[in-house]
């Protein structure tokens, strides 16, 4: 769901851009969607967990459209699972997918940035990246692992001298096809913890990322809530999502146990960048828009407040007479 979203926005600027995934149809799908909007696409079937397909996948790219500027590492799978319910071969899959993957994305990047000294990387978190919640064990863990990777990167290239930009983009809750296809063990059928945003609003902070160096984005205002409330009284949050998540992660539709998930091979079927969750979803962040026009308001409020002062103090304002 966010990465059809974002190539969508990127192609609308008219960018070259490799689609990376396993579902063949589907990428044709988006490829078409990307050349109709003005950019071009070329289609690399590959697995984000093997490794040699990432890298054979960067040498197509390389070779259709030139030097990469921009790599946006964002796939991923999970299991809504009890921790005690959760078999080793799950574990080892998501880990493979959504920490090694980007691992293997970041490097495949690297090897053609560095030479050039330039090129920007970005990696789509969460902000369960910072606060592992009940019944997904598995993928909180792996993003977890990934933003330790991107710490350690990054001083690697402060080192080095080297001018690559590497942005974690932390999201929401955000409404993806995923809940359609995950693996699941809940009762009843998954669902993104609410408050909910559209992919776009995702895509929109990954389109930020591309042209503005920064370190970390965080998107939605539960996104900010859920890591800075962590960083405070993680107890209090503890005993919150323990009365709270399990009901939360769930609509009230039971869930059919032999549904096809994407786990292991793709889930066939029309599925676009949205997921079932349209008429809850928000298509605008006001958090992300003040995120992204920092400097004006922070400026306006500076102003405002020297204003205030100079008003407020009318022998400062004859000292200056």
């Amino acid at each position: 769901g966010i990465g059809r979203a974002t190539a969508r926005a990127f192609a609308k600027r008219g960018a070259s851009i490799g689609l990376l995934a396993r579902d063949r149809e589907r990428l044709e799908a988006t490829r078409k969607e990307v050349e109709e909007l003005g950019g071009r696409g070329i289609v690399l079937v590959a697995d984000v967990a093997d490794e040699n397909a990432v890298e054979m996948a960067a040498v197509l790219l390389e070779r259709e459209f030139g030097p990469i500027d921009i790599w946006v590492n964002n796939a991923m799978a999970s299991v809504f699972s009890p921790i005690m319910e959760m078999k080793p071969e799950e574990y080892r899959r998501v880990t493979e997918v959504t920490y090694l993957g980007y691992v293997w994305g970041t490097l495949a990047a690297l090897r053609r940035m560095r030479p050039r000294n330039r090129g920007t990387i970005i990696q789509v978190g969460s902000a369960l990246a910072y606060r592992g919640i009940p019944l997904q064990s598995a993928y909180c863990a792996a993003k977890f692992a990934m933003r330790g990777f991107c710490d350690s990167l990054r001083t690697e290239l402060l080192h080095d001298k080297k001018e690559i930009h590497v942005c974690i983009v932390e999201m929401p809750a955000v409404n993806t096809p995923q809940f359609s296809w995950v693996r699941s063990r809940l009762p009843n059928k998954a669902q993104p913890v609410p408050p909910i945003f559209q992919p776009e609003v995702a895509a929109d902070a990954i389109i930020f990322a591309a042209t503005h160096k920064r370190r970390e984005i965080y998107v939605g205002g539960p996104t900010v809530k859920a890591i800075v409330g962590n960083k405070i009284a993680p107890s209090l949050v503890d005993k919150f999502l323990s009365r709270t998540c399990y009901k939360s992660q769930q609509t009230r539709e039971p869930e059919n146990p032999a549904r096809p998930n994407n786990l292991f091979k793709p889930v066939s079927g029309e599925f676009g960048a949205h997921g079932n969750f349209d008429n809850r979803a928000r298509r605008f962040s006001l958090q992300l828009w003040l995120d992204k026009h920092r400097s004006v308001w922070i400026g306006a409020l500076l102003g405002g407040a020297a204003i205030a002062s100079w008003l407020a103090f009318p022998k400062l304002r004859r000292q200056f007479r």
